[in-house]
């Protein structure tokens, strides 16, 4: 199975105060293309760092994270940016959506970004497929938190990333609209065979993916498969 994620020897340290406070620290996992994993811990033992760096959004103090074979701890912030355009897909637990732009622009935003052409109808086919055809012309501020964050599913998916990053992606949600967006980001998964990671305190939602890694302290404490895992191996 090829390696879609490949992480070594990562740590992340800022200085604060003369001090060095280790985030992050000799991290070491590799994820197959097409799998899924969530990523668990308390408040504070360095999830979220982890998924920045693994997605390219900040640079690692040392090791290596490389992405699709690229090595992005080699890259400017641009390459970065180019390599997540092309590759990644992104969710955020507060939507991060641009609030000038209507739904539909908002999934189009990573389809222009790269240059393409004829990218309305693919957004509208987005929309319609996290059951919003019918508020493309809505702004964020006119949506719920549930449909806001079937907008942002959809822009994630509409530059079909090799690999979907999602920190905690049903945090600011009841539990009636979790569950549906939950349902939704595995059938896109499964649809697209994109590999998805997840951050999350959720642990019935890690439990859904096919492997967990804890983090505690900025380190790793456990990798391990999931009940989901032994599943499909067993059914193989």
């Amino acid at each position: 199975m090829d390696i879609i994620l490949n992480i070594q020897n990562l740590s992340k340290t800022y200085q604060s105060g003369g001090n060095t406070l280790t985030v992050l620290d000799d991290i070491n996992f590799a994820i197959e293309a097409g799998s899924t994993m969530a990523i668990v811990g308390p408040s504070g033992s360095g999830k979220t760092t982890l998924l920045g760096l693994c997605a390219g959004l900040d640079r690692s103090s040392s090791g290596i994270v490389e992405l699709n074979h690229i090595r992005l701890d080699n890259l400017n912030e641009d390459q970065r940016a180019h390599v997540r355009n092309q590759h990644v897909g992104f969710i955020f637990q507060n939507f991060q959506l641009l609030p000038t732009l209507t739904a539909l622009e908002n999934v189009m935003v990573p389809l222009e970004l790269r240059g393409e052409k004829h990218i309305r109808p693919r957004a509208e086919a987005l929309l319609e497929k996290v059951g919003l055809a019918d508020r493309g012309h809505h702004y964020p501020s006119q949506l719920s938190g549930g449909e806001q964050q079937r907008v942002s599913l959809a822009r994630a998916f509409s530059n079909s990333p090799k690999i979907l990053f999602a920190d905690e992606p049903t945090g600011n949600l009841d539990a009636e609209t979790s569950e549906k967006v939950v349902k939704l980001l595995f059938d896109l998964n499964r649809e697209a065979g994109t590999t998805l990671v997840l951050v999350t305190h959720d642990l019935e939602l890690a439990s859904k993916t096919q492997r967990i890694i804890r983090i505690k302290g900025g380190s790793l404490i456990s990798d391990e498969l999931t009940n989901t895992q032994n599943l499909n191996h067993a059914g193989a």
